[in-house]
């Protein structure tokens, strides 16, 4: 599964949308998304996710999706139901974490028990609303500038100029793409 480290765990569940194959198309892939995104801790037994699970996140996807771009296009008033259900999501309480100690003698986080869906979509919806709430993050919110790409990320390189999601990826191809058009001109 690729993944993509956009800065916030609500924006990666919208990266998990923006690739030609659904990212979080079953409860394996979903299992692995949590566990990369660091919902699920290193420490913590494996987590049994339900079959409905991943359509649950995939709803929560798309309502953070209708929001964040309500916000990057400004539409105050945009995605009143996207606002009513994130807002219900997040009411629920997360899961329970804890410190024990580890094989290696240091701490490490667990969880106080399996985590129930509800709980873990929590934790993103309750991502999203720190994220559209806080202006100084709002600011850094960017859409990478490729031409095919639609990954949001938090922009917090020197100078704040970032323009791709990945310098690698859709930085190179705009790179090459000028290039081909400059020796195009000649």
């Amino acid at each position: 599964m690729a993944r993509f480290d956009s800065g916030r765990i609500c924006l990666d569940l919208l990266a998990t949308g923006a690739y030609d194959r659904e990212q979080l198309g079953g409860a394996k892939e979903l299992g692995q998304w949590l566990r990369g995104a660091g919902l699920l801790p290193g420490g913590a037994a494996p987590v049994v996710v339900g079959g409905d699970w991943p359509a649950r996140f995939v709803e929560l996807r798309c309502c953070v999706g209708q929001l964040v771009h309500a916000e990057l296009d400004a539409r105050r008033d945009g995605a009143p139901d996207a606002l009513a259900r994130v807002n219900a999501l997040a009411a629920v309480p997360p899961p329970g974490v804890r410190a024990v100690r580890g094989a290696h003698g240091g701490l490490v986080r667990t969880l106080e028990r399996a985590p129930e869906c509800g709980a873990l979509l929590a934790l993103v919806a309750r991502d999203a609303i720190d994220l559209l709430t806080d202006p100084g993050a709002l600011a850094l919110l960017r859409q990478c500038e490729g031409d095919t790409c639609r990954l949001l990320y938090l922009d917090t390189s020197r100078g704040r100029r970032r323009r791709w999601c990945s310098s690698e990826a859709c930085g190179n191809r705009e790179r090459v793409a000028r290039h081909r058009r400059r020796v195009a001109a000649l």
